[in-house]
């Protein structure tokens, strides 16, 4: 599950059927999913294709809804803090449960160290792995 104290309120205006059946099953999971878990889970509500599933992540991603978990080839929930830079995640490698943290200081470091060669990064992904407070 995804956690965060800051709130701020998301559009959730706009979205497509699908992309809201999707979105209501990740928060219903309460933890990263993957596509074909999600397809399995929605086919009773007329999603039949991946590539419906894989619209509609990619849609919510783009609207900051959702992020990829890149290590586990799943999607989580996005925290309730608008940003713009690339989250750093802490995953629980006994329970599972995936915490979102922002710090803008950090994904700045990590975007420049490799423009020093010409390098443009599109995005990053930062995921640290370890146990939880429940689980340590």
């Amino acid at each position: 599950m995804v956690k965060t104290d800051a709130k701020v309120e998301k559009n959730y205006d706009s979205l497509t059927k699908n992309q809201t059946l999707v979105l209501d099953c990740l928060k219903k999971a309460r933890q990263p999913l993957g596509a074909y878990t999600l397809l399995n889970n929605l086919q009773g509500k007329g999603v039949k294709a991946p590539l419906q599933i894989y619209r509609a992540l990619s849609q919510l991603a783009e609207k900051g809804l959702v992020h990829k978990i890149e290590s586990l080839n799943s999607w989580t929930l996005c925290c309730e803090t608008k940003h713009d830079a690339s989250p750093i995640f802490a995953i629980c490698e006994d329970c599972g449960d995936v915490r979102e943290h922002l710090d803008e200081k950090i994904f700045r470091h990590l975007s420049n160290i490799p423009t020093n060669d010409g390098f443009r990064p599109d995005h990053a992904v930062l995921e640290i792995y370890g146990k939880c407070s429940n689980c340590a």
